[in-house]
């Protein structure tokens, strides 16, 4: 199944946002419980990854083959330990850097060149929208996770492949969000009134383009975090990402799969982290959208 998230989700921009626009989204965000929980977490994730290598317990690297598999709650490791006797709450803490990195930084990369892609091609049309388009949907055409693990496969094992590979996977995506709105906004009457006074192209697109398209496309974008977090744990899972000793989310929970029948609990403590992250996010993504909907 294909975990791309559905264009369709994104808020098209009906009208020129200005300082009022953006002080509204603040206000409907803000009243949204659910949305300030989860960007509370997302925070707090973040917050932890940062200073992980400070406020960890126990080193998440030194193994004590006699302490392995630890259940949750023995003392001196509240979270067990792993099958080379590794603290798990360390291993944890240290994880979410890795696993934040892998999930957030092929977005950003993607983001960035997607947006590139389709505002040129919506805003110049014609031949240029259909060499832009018709490539990207090359790429779009195969499933999200099919295209990572081939894209790694071929590229080889490592984080800067994995990082390689969810990039190219992600550009499509936000191209075609971003070639949507964009050919939305270029009809407007204050794009045709700014052509008509005799502005450049390159003018109209930094004044009246960007301005109405980067928030939907931001909004899109940070929906494909969740995705990229369980696109990248899946590579390490199959061996196409991070490699051990490193503690990285997916990695553990391949390590930790032959543990599963002796401590079940101390072998779903990653897949519990990546699912708690991805619901964070996803959260996240549905409050900005929600708080940028102008019918709300």
């Amino acid at each position: 199944m294909d975990l791309a998230v559905q264009p369709s989700k994104v808020p098209a921009p009906v009208f020129e946002r200005g300082p009022g626009y953006w002080a509204s989204v603040w206000r409907r965000f803000r009243s949204d419980k659910v949305a300030m929980c989860a960007a509370a977490m997302v925070l707090g994730l973040i917050a932890m990854a940062l200073c992980a290598p400070w406020i960890v317990p126990a080193d998440p690297y030194a193994s004590a083959m006699l302490s392995r598999l630890k259940p949750i709650g023995t003392q001196g490791y509240p979270l067990g330990t792993d099958e080379l006797g590794r603290d798990m709450l360390s291993r944890l803490m240290v994880g979410a850097r890795l696993s934040l990195f892998m999930g957030i930084t092929p977005v950003i990369a993607a983001f960035v060149i997607g947006s590139t892609l389709g505002v040129l091609a919506g805003y110049a049309g014609g031949a240029v929208n259909t060499i832009i388009m018709r490539t990207i949907d090359v790429f779009y055409a195969f499933p999200s996770v099919l295209l990572a693990i081939a894209l790694s496969g071929a590229l080889g094992a490592g984080i800067l492949n994995a990082l390689i590979s969810l990039t190219i996977v992600f550009i499509p995506q936000i191209a075609r969000v971003a070639e949507a709105v964009t050919t939305q906004v270029r009809g407007r009457d204050y794009v045709e009134a700014a052509r008509a006074s005799g502005a450049g192209g390159f003018t109209i697109v930094r004044v009246h383009v960007l301005g109405n398209v980067l928030g939907p496309i931001f909004v899109y974008s940070t929906s494909l975090i969740a995705v990229s977090m369980i696109l990248a744990s899946g590579l390490s899972f199959l061996g196409l990402g991070v490699k051990p000793p490193e503690p990285e989310w997916g990695l553990m929970l391949n390590t930790l799969r032959t543990a599963i029948y002796t401590q079940p609990w101390i072998a779903a403590l990653p897949g519990v982290m990546i699912f708690m992250t991805s619901i964070s996010f996803n959260m996240l993504s549905d409050g900005l959208r929600t708080a940028m909907d102008v019918k709300q």
